[in-house]
């Protein structure tokens, strides 16, 4: 397996490989001055060769037997076929490929941060090895999903003898901006924590606390994880990533989880039909309403003219000879000044065209407010907006980057409203937010007074995701002075630091929930998971640890071909949870893909309610939950030596 990459992702994905998988890596790298970025320190090269230095030992030095052997990748000078683990190359182009020995490789990663070198280096692989199974990280989704179609059909033009299976797993276009924003959404809101798509239906999987004296929990569809018992102690470490303890219990069978006392539960709880990326809502919507037009007391100014219009026009009709009709139009005539003075006439009718003159008086100024408003609203309809004040609940999204984009999606997908605190007013979200219509506040969240205008005394939430460790911290203290309870997740790159902050803010606030996250270690197994050849839905956090959710066919797999729900189930490493009811030839090829068009919309092909005793057969296609290695043991990849073989001697 092939890694290439710049940054922290690169890092993490390839030690997923190494220690989940047991897979042969390569890690191509450019040299030490480009690697290290100023907006991720730690990121730099120095980590990476610290961490391949410990790799090289277990990795193996030669091919391994099989398809490919004998040619080895990164050969010395002496020809010796030796494998490294670290291979430093400038560019990344055709020669730093070969070097890497792209021609015998099972699977490549492209996880630079550029999407244009991501994509020239996609193409010269493909074309150097058709077979090769390409995974790819990319930002823009749309030239993705073209750039999928591409380099799949350039395989099987290439290698026309493919099965069609492997041409499936071929290309697979990765984001990590879009696999890690569910659960850092998810981490800010309460009771929709974690989601997954498949074939056009939203899993939620909650937390609940755990049952008090005399009540049952309910199970909802399954249990797919026991939180840790340690959750109300201040000291623990289930808020922080890869903190090394003791942690949750992941898919317990049914008699373990009806007998965890005092432990919360992770539970699949609910299956909808999702709906499109961004929900028609107040905030969406590109008109604008009577409401946001005209401000509340200049339509009250509005309604009482036009009260005191008809009242007039009713006075006139009932104190002198005018018809109803006559009388309204009359009255208008001197609300305007364009009827004749009523001079000679009773004094009744005298007295209305004085106070009908009065009203138009009062109506002109009114008149030019709403101009001056509707043209106010039309111009800061391109601009942001601002907190309004009454705002409260809601969730401070602290930086607009790749990362805080695609969490601002996320939120406006479940409803949630946020206000968003950027530094840079060019960053890539403030067009986003701008279209949207969410309150944005532009300054910089150490200077006092930013995180006020945010609202944050009355906010649920905040979401500190920039790419700095230090601002992430900085702003989450200073929030917390400012809001002693609030909800807090900081987006941390290093595990020792973010483990030292996660235990300080819990001790020093025990009543408030805090969490700390790492993008690259959220991403990094659903694109282990993608260079592994299988489709990947969604990776469920729980505390430190990740549940995968995939999509797989039961041919071909010993532990689940001809075998009921009921035996699959392993309890901490894989359970069934749906299974895809339509025919091979109907089924949509990735279940995650939810862009159905709006003239046909496929009905969900998924059974979530599943019995024990069904047998699976070789045509089925099931969705299940799976811990890492326990999906590395279910896909076969790793040693006859560490994995265990089905029951029944297959």
């Amino acid at each position: 397996m092939i890694v290439c990459g710049d940054d922290t992702l690169a890092h993490r994905l390839a030690g997923e490989l190494r220690d989940v998988y047991g897979e042969q890596v390569v890690l191509v790298v450019p040299p030490a001055r480009a690697s290290r970025r100023p907006a991720d320190p730690a990121a730099g090269l120095g980590r990476a060769s610290a961490f391949f230095g410990r790799m090289s030992a277990a990795v193996t030095r030669t091919a391994a037997p099989g398809p490919g052997a004998g040619s080895g990748i990164g050969r010395d000078p002496a020809g010796a076929g030796e494998r490294r683990g670290l291979l430093e190359a400038p560019d990344l182009d055709e020669e730093a490929l070969v070097d890497a020995g792209v021609a015998e490789a099972a699977a490549l990663a492209l996880v630079h941060d550029d999407d244009e070198v991501n994509i020239r280096a996609a193409l010269a692989a493909r074309r150097l090895n058709p077979q090769l199974r390409l995974v790819i990280r990319m930002y823009n989704r749309k030239l993705g999903q073209h750039l999928e179609e591409l380099l799949d059909q350039a395989a099987a033009v290439a290698a026309p003898g493919l099965d069609a299976a492997r041409l499936d797993a071929s290309t697979t276009v990765l984001s990590d901006a879009d696999t890690a924003a569910p659960a850092l959404a998810a981490t800010a809101v309460a009771g929709t924590s974690k989601v997954i798509r498949a074939d056009g239906l939203m899993l939620r999987a909650v937390e609940r606390n755990p049952p008090g004296p005399g009540e049952v929990a309910d199970p909802g569809l399954c249990t797919l994880a026991l939180l840790s018992a340690t959750s109300s102690d201040p000291a623990g470490t289930e808020g922080s990533d890869n903190s090394g303890q003791e942690g949750p219990r992941l898919l317990p069978d049914d008699a373990s989880a009806a007998a965890a006392t005092g432990r919360g539960t992770v539970v699949l709880e609910a299956v909808s039909h999702a709906g499109p990326d961004l929900p028609p809502g107040r905030f969406s919507g590109r008109g604008a309403s009577l409401a946001s037009l005209f401000s509340r007391r200049l339509r009250w100014s509005f309604a009482g003219i036009v009260a005191a219009v008809l009242a007039l026009a009713l006075t006139s009709w009932l104190v002198t000879d005018a018809g109803p009709v006559r009388a309204v139009y009359l009255t208008l005539l001197d609300l305007f000044a364009i009827n004749e003075p009523a001079v000679g006439e009773p004094a009744d009718r005298q007295i209305l065209q004085l106070l009908a003159g009065t009203a138009g008086l009062l109506l002109l100024p009114v008149g030019l407010a709403a101009v001056l408003e509707a043209l106010g609203t039309f111009r800061t309809a391109a601009s942001l907006r601002r907190p309004p004040r009454g705002l409260s609940g809601h969730v401070v999204l602290l930086g607009l980057g790749k990362i805080g984009s695609r969490v601002l999606v996320r939120l406006r997908e479940l409803g949630i409203p946020v206000v968003c605190v950027e530094e840079d007013p060019e960053a890539r979200g403030i067009p986003l937010a701008r279209s949207l219509r969410v309150p944005t506040v532009v300054g910089d969240v150490t200077q006092e007074g930013v995180l006020e205008a945010a609202k944050i005394q009355r906010a649920h939430a905040l979401l500190a995701l920039t790419s700095a460790d230090i601002i992430n911290l900085e702003a989450a203290l200073y929030a917390r002075s400012l809001a002693p309870g609030l909800r807090v997740a900081l987006r941390v790159y290093d595990d020792d630091f973010a483990t030292a902050v996660y235990r300080t803010m819990r001790t020093v606030h025990p009543g408030a929930l805090t969490r700390s996250r790492s993008v690259s270690t959220l991403a990094a197994p659903a694109f282990a998971i993608a260079m592994m050849g299988r489709q990947i839905l969604g990776a469920i956090p729980v505390e430190r640890k990740v549940l995968l959710v995939a999509a797989i066919d039961v041919a071909g797999h010993p532990w689940l071909e001809g075998r009921t729900i009921g035996e699959v189930f392993r309890p901490g490493a894989w359970r069934i949870i749906a299974l895809d009811t339509a025919g091979p030839g109907d089924r949509v090829p990735d279940l995650a893909d939810i862009r159905l068009d709006h003239e046909e919309r496929r009905p969900a092909g998924l059974v979530w309610d599943l019995h024990p005793g069904y047998v699976l057969h070789a045509r089925d296609r099931v969705v299940l939950a799976a811990t890492r290695r326990g999906l590395a043991e279910l896909l076969g990849r790793r040693s006859a030596s560490r994995a265990r073989r089905p029951p029944g001697g297959i």
